[in-house]
Order: C-alpha cells, then sequence, then structure tokens
C-alpha cells in the first residue's frame, strides 16, 4: 500500500494572492476561567506574517509557526479585568505585502453559564441517531456540497433524519420521561458514503448541513431547555474522516499518526494499564487508525490538543450544552485526555463528561473514572464512565438459569453490583442495555414483553444513570449480526408517508402502547425519586434466581424483587429484615396491588416488582 498522505504540505505560488481562509475557534468570550486563547489561522502564505491587535484587554503571546506555510497558531491573553465584548481586528502583516485583516469578536457569557448543572443520576437519557429519527425538513436531504446523497432504501445509506426532526417530537421524548437527549455526531461527516452515523468528522466546528446548521442546533438545545430535556452532545477526539479540510493541509507532519503502509488499532486496551506491555504494542494500540477513512489524531501534539479543548468548551458554551459523550475514550492517549477533561471541569466545575470505555471487565472500566486507586497513580479527570460490564450481562441474564454459585442469571447481575467497590463514584456511571453499536435488548429478549419489563425496571432502580435507545419503548429491536443498519432502524413515523406513527398515540400498534405505556410510568415515576437518583443500596445474594435489593434514604425505601423464574416463587420475608424494619406491606409500582410482607411475598413469574412503603 502507498505511504498514507501522499501530499503532506500545500505549497502555494507565490502569486496567489493571501488570503485568510479560516479561524478556529470563530469567536470566544469574555469572563472565563482561563484566560489564554489559541487562534488557529489558516490562509495562502501566512506564516511569516506577524500579527497585531489594538483591543484593550487583549495581548499577543507568541505567534508560533507551523510546518505548513499556510497556519499560524496565535496564543492570545484576555485580561480579565480589562477585556469587554465587542468586535476588532486582527491584522497579519509582512513587509512589501498587503495587509491581511479580518473582524473577531468576543461575546459576553450567558448568566450562569460557568455554575451550568450537567446531566446526573437524576437523569434518563435518551440516545438517538438523527439520521434515523425523524426527518423535519426534506429540503436539507441532498446538499450540493455534500458528496452522499440521501436513499432510504439503502441500510447504510443517509435516511434524512435531522435537528428539525428531533425538535418536533421533543414532545414526545418528555411524555416518555426521559430527560436528556443524546445524539450521536451532528457534526459534518463529508464522506463519500457511510457517512450517516457521524463519527468521520470533516469539519468540529460546522454541524452537518443534511442536519441542519450551527444556528438550528442551538435553536434545538434552547427548545429543548424549554421543555425541560437536556443535551448531550457526542464528540470524538481519537480520530476525524479521511475527508477534513484539515488532510490536504495538515499544520504539522504529526497533526495525526502516520504509518508506512495502513496500520489498523489492535483494539488491545488492556497495554494501557498493563504493567508489562510492551511499548510497541501500546503504539499499535494508541496510533493505530479505525478505519481507511478514520485517520488517528495525535492527543500529544499540543497544538491540536488545545484546539481540541477549545472546540469542546466552544460547543459547549455557544450551544449551552448539559454534557458531553466522548466516543472511544480509552483509544486516546490517556494522559493527553486527562488535560482535555480536567480543562472542561475546571471551566465548568458541576458539568458531567461520559466517556465510552467498552472494556470486558469491571476493574478495566473502573480504571478511567475520575479519582480511581490504581497502581500507575493515574486520574483521569473524567466523571463517569459507559457501564459495558452491566449492559453485556442485560442482554443475556434474562435467558440464563444456572447453579447458585454460576454466573449467570440474576447471580450475573449480582456479582456486577457486588463489585461497585472498584469505581470512586457508582452514582456517576452511565447504565445501559443497548446503544447504536451493540446486539438489540428486544431482538435478545425474543421480544418478550415480560423479560423487558425485568431488563428495564432493573435500570431504573439501580445505581447510575440509565441511558437508553431510541424504539426500545415502543418494541424495535434488530439483529446486529445483519449489520448496523438492522440496530439503527428508522423510527416510524418519522418519515412522511409512514404507514406507522408511534409518535402519536392512536398511531401506534397495540403491542407498540404495551411497551410504551410501561416506559412512560417508569420513567416519569422515577423523575422525582430521589432515593433512585442517590439512595443507598443494600443487596442479597440470588436465590433460585431470584435477586432483591433494597434502594433507601432518610425519608424513602424501594424494595425491588427480581423473579427471573418461569414459574411463580414464593420468598420468606424474615430474611430482609434488615431493611424492611418492621414493614409489612408494600405497594407495587406497576400493578397497584398491595403485597403483604410479614411473612412471605409470592412473586409472579418473570416478573419485577417495585415495592414502595410509606414515607417517613
Amino acid at each position: 500500500m502507498k505511504k498514507l498522505l501522499l501530499i503532506l504540505f500545500v505549497f502555494c505560488a507565490i502569486n496567489i494572492q493571501a488570503q485568510i481562509e479560516r479561524v478556529e475557534p470563530a469567536f470566544w468570550w469574555v469572563g472565563m476561567k482561563n484566560t489564554q486563547l489559541q487562534l488557529l489561522i489558516h490562509g495562502t502564505e501566512i506564516c511569516n506574517r506577524n500579527v497585531e491587535i489594538n483591543y484593550p484587554g487583549i495581548h499577543v503571546v507568541k505567534v508560533n509557526r507551523a510546518c505548513s506555510p499556510n497556519y499560524l497558531f496565535v496564543n492570545l491573553t484576555i485580561d480579565a479585568k480589562v477585556a469587554k465584548a465587542g468586535k476588532f481586528n486582527i491584522t497579519l502583516k509582512q513587509p512589501q505585502k498587503e495587509d491581511l485583516k479580518f473582524e473577531y469578536e468576543l461575546k459576553n457569557r450567558r448568566q450562569g453559564s460557568a455554575e451550568r448543572i450537567g446531566f446526573s443520576s437524576a437523569d434518563v437519557i435518551y440516545l438517538l441517531m438523527p439520521d434515523r429519527f425523524a426527518n423535519g425538513n426534506p429540503n436539507n436531504d441532498n446538499i450540493e456540497s455534500q458528496p452522499e446523497k440521501a436513499d432510504r432504501s439503502f441500510d447504510s445509506g443517509r435516511h434524512g433524519g435531522d435537528i428539525k426532526g428531533i425538535q418536533d417530537h421533543l414532545d414526545y421524548i418528555k411524555e416518555l420521561g426521559a430527560t436528556a437527549i443524546w445524539c450521536t455526531p451532528v457534526q459534518e461527516n463529508n464522506y463519500k458514503k457511510y457517512s450517516y452515523h457521524g463519527y468521520a468528522i470533516s469539519d468540529y466546528s460546522k454541524i452537518d448541513p443534511r442536519f441542519g446548521s450551527n444556528d438550528e442546533y442551538s435553536a434545538f438545545v434552547e427548545a429543548s431547555h424549554q421543555k425541560g430535556l437536556k443535551v448531550i452532545m457526542d464528540m470524538v477526539s481519537n480520530h476525524c474522516g479521511i475527508w477534513s479540510w484539515w488532510m490536504n493541509d495538515l499544520p504539522f507532519e504529526d497533526w495525526i499518526h502516520q504509518w508506512p503502509s495502513m496500520t489498523y488499532t489492535t483494539h488491545k486496551a488492556s497495554t494501557i494499564k498493563d504493567t508489562h506491555a510492551a511499548n510497541v504494542d501500546k503504539k499499535l494500540f494508541i496510533d493505530g487508525w479505525f478505519d481507511t477513512s478514520m485517520p488517528d489524531m495525535n492527543q500529544k501534539n499540543a497544538y491540536f490538543m488545545t484546539y481540541f479543548i477549545q472546540n469542546s468548551i466552544w460547543w459547549i458554551e455557544s450551544s449551552n450544552l448539559d454534557g458531553i459523550r466522548m466516543d472511544t475514550y480509552q483509544y486516546n492517549d490517556k494522559d493527553a485526555m486527562a488535560q482535555w477533561s480536567k480543562a472542561i471541569m475546571n471551566e465548568y466545575p458541576k458539568f458531567n463528561i461520559v466517556g465510552e470505555i467498552s472494556l470486558p471487565q469491571t476493574v478495566d472500566i473502573a480504571f478511567w473514572q475520575r479519582n480511581s486507586v490504581n497502581q500507575q497513580n493515574f486520574n483521569s479527570e473524567l466523571p463517569s464512565v459507559m457501564d459495558f460490564v452491566l449492559q453485556r450481562a442485560l442482554l443475556t441474564c434474562f435467558n440464563e438459569h444456572g447453579k447458585p454459585w454460576e454466573d449467570v442469571g440474576m447471580n450475573k447481575l449480582y456479582n456486577i453490583i457486588a463489585s461497585d467497590y472498584l469505581y470512586p463514584d457508582v452514582n456517576n456511571l452511565l447504565v445501559f442495555a443497548e446503544n447504536h453499536d451493540t446486539q438489540q435488548l428486544n431482538f435478545t429478549c425474543k421480544n418478550n414483553l415480560e423479560k423487558f419489563k425485568m431488563a428495564m425496571s432493573f435500570l431504573m432502580t439501580t445505581r447510575g444513570i440509565p441511558q437508553i435507545y431510541y424504539g426500545t419503548e415502543i418494541g424495535m429491536g434488530g439483529n446486529k449480526d445483519k449489520g448496523d443498519g438492522a440496530i439503527r432502524q428508522d423510527f416510524p413515523g418519522g418519515w412522511p408517508g409512514d404507514s406507522i406513527n408511534a409518535f402519536n398515540p392512536t398511531g401506534r400498534t397495540e403491542i407498540q402502547k404495551n411497551y410504551f405505556d410501561f416506559m412512560s410510568k417508569l420513567l416519569n415515576w422515577r423523575k422525582n425519586k430521589a432515593v433512585i437518583h442517590t439512595g443507598l443500596l443494600t443487596h442479597y445474594t440470588p436465590e433460585n434466581d431470584v435477586y432483591v435489593y433494597f434502594r433507601y434514604n432518610e425519608k424513602e425505601k424501594i424494595m425491588v424483587i427480581m423473579n427471573n423464574n418461569e414459574t411463580d416463587q414464593t420468598l420468606k420475608t424474615e430474611r430482609f429484615a434488615e431493611n424492611l424494619n418492621g414493614v409489612t406491606t408494600g405497594k407495587d409500582l406497576m400493578s397497584g396491588k398491595l403485597y403483604e410482607l410479614s411473612t412471605s411475598i409470592l412473586v409472579p413469574k418473570e416478573t419485577t416488582l417495585i415495592l414502595e412503603f410509606p414515607s417517613k
């Protein structure tokens, strides 16, 4: 294979008139805690120019040349006591050449911006793929500047869903009972095919025009906030898209990881914390590419890392975000990402970030949560991680039965929760049964509504921040073995002419209604249950594949009983005396039935009881 990136630098002919083509970040704010700002300026033959700014409180600290002649990285200081919001000129000067000028703006921050509250265990996150959720504006399905056009007949093509489609159905999400929305990436993916998923970003500062515009995205966030819904942006630091604007003119050769020939990552994440790992294996994992279409970014390049930190803060501040989900977190340079997380949390102490840590064991995932204890004395500064161990268990445990000492069925859930001592903050774990990359719950449950109810009841009452995947709440669920398109289906009713409109209560099938009504009741109940959000958890070792646990605080107590058997089970309640503490009756959330607990309780087959007791 030929060496990647045959041309590393594009040297413009001297007779081409110099011009400014791009400045990032496009604007900034006064009043940020970090008073330093790095401007990336891209234009033809600008590398030998000096930079002048004549604006009170703005000082040029250093002008840094790149390897390409078409970049300048300008370090500024913004004096918090002097600088005011406003527009001013930045001039690039070079002897015997015409000055280049562009206007830059400092804005005022929103009131209370630094104190924004991120997502938490009080939330339920609704994950959706914009291209597959709803098409609110058919006029942006095909954009001249974007090579891939809409083709709904192709399950790996673009289908036309967009930001307006999401905004049009905020009431549906609110009715369901979710309190936060996580969209897969909405930034531009200017690729010839398979661009719908969003994970090959070609412009980190621009919403893909087939989804909408930057202004439309900000309006969507504002509309969500008005409905009481938070918004989490999906970001990607590990890789960009092969058609990213900088790929034909890299500022530095090491802006990305380059190899003599195409070199894939080994996906051996264990090498990162393996004290015996060879350096060559660590390098192959970290620096290898995900795919030929996804160049691997070099977080060790200080200019890139500053660029990415600022880009993340720029989106938070400009769009008023409530959280970030960072893709493929463990594939990045861990020290650089700790720097990124710390920079954001310093600016927004009450914010939240969750990293995708798709590892097989609890001890592996816990390593990546902020303040974890480990032999390397490494602190990721990452507040939240995704509990993939629990996710994998939820897809299988309801189809399993075994001996008390076997790690199957309810024992599997018990054993995972029993490992919580490894996490510094169990309430800040993202817990889920499925997402856009995994096998689907309704498929593995074989569309058994009762098993689905058990899984969701557990998810909504255990520790952590529950996340559900769009369509699950109406019984959707494909087979990943048939390809990603099977698990990224169009939401019924999101396109004109759909035969079923599941957004509308009257348009749902009877099966869809049964799923939705259950989920809506469960999620809306959870909204105001502090005992579930932050209460303590005591659980009991499963017997006869029945798992019992309590959530409790000083004011309230909830008892959860999961019967994973195909027959009814009778439990003697004396065993739970330390948590019942004299309580003799409990009312089931879903059925409203009152259960007597003085001596025993009969639990129906394949059922989860969520028993509430009178508040103190």
